[in-house]
């Protein structure tokens, strides 16, 4: 089976595009943004609580403090946010209704928590909508890795961004493109 699809910024803004018009809209955006940006896992997502993202003076975390049952290692770990991305989180808040910290920080029709498996299906569905041939719901995670890569990042920085414990298995996430060898060339020049 090929590696999930890595995404350019333009197919970015096609998918981001596509939800806008869709219900769920604001939910399904930081779903997706969750896995781009910061580069989670979608289990990790669906197993955000409001907690996880909101300090007890009702401002939104730098840092998110996943447990070792909310991570697929079972090794805590934790994952630290832009300001692009907290603004995004900040704005999502403010659109649902709250009534404790302690629920799912993204829930479904039915008012419960996603399971891995289905905000997986929901995550392949929104790129299928868009159009995005060979995007699957591990292609934020690899897009937020590679990106990170063409930017100069070095391997173990992105281990450890990425909660892996082995370089090799961050490595195996990189997907080397024309622009980063165009990039590397010049280096040399």
């Amino acid at each position: 089976m090929p590696q999930a699809k890595t995404l350019t910024p333009r197919e970015l803004r096609r998918v981001l595009d596509s939800i806008a018009s869709n219900s769920h809209s604001a939910r399904n955006r930081l779903m997706l943004l969750m896995t781009h940006w910061a580069g989670m896992r979608v289990g990790e997502v669906a197993a955000l609580r409001i907690q996880d993202v909101r300090s007890a003076d009702g401002s939104v975390k730098h840092e998110i403090r996943l447990d070792a049952a909310q991570t697929k290692g079972k090794h805590a770990r934790v994952v630290f946010l832009s300001d692009r991305l907290g603004k995004e989180i900040g704005l999502y808040l403010r659109h649902i209704a709250v009534e404790t910290d302690s629920r799912p920080l993204f829930s479904t029709q039915k008012q419960s928590a996603f399971s891995a498996n289905t905000l997986c299906q929901t995550m392949n569905a929104i790129y299928k909508r868009a159009g995005i041939e060979g995007a699957t719901s591990h292609s934020g995670r690899r897009s937020f890795i590679t990106t990170l890569a063409s930017k100069g990042i070095g391997v173990r920085v992105l281990a450890a961004l990425a909660g892996h414990r082995s370089i090799s298995t961050t490595q195996a996430y990189i997907d080397v493109n024309d622009e980063m060898k165009r990039s590397a060339v010049e280096l040399a020049a």
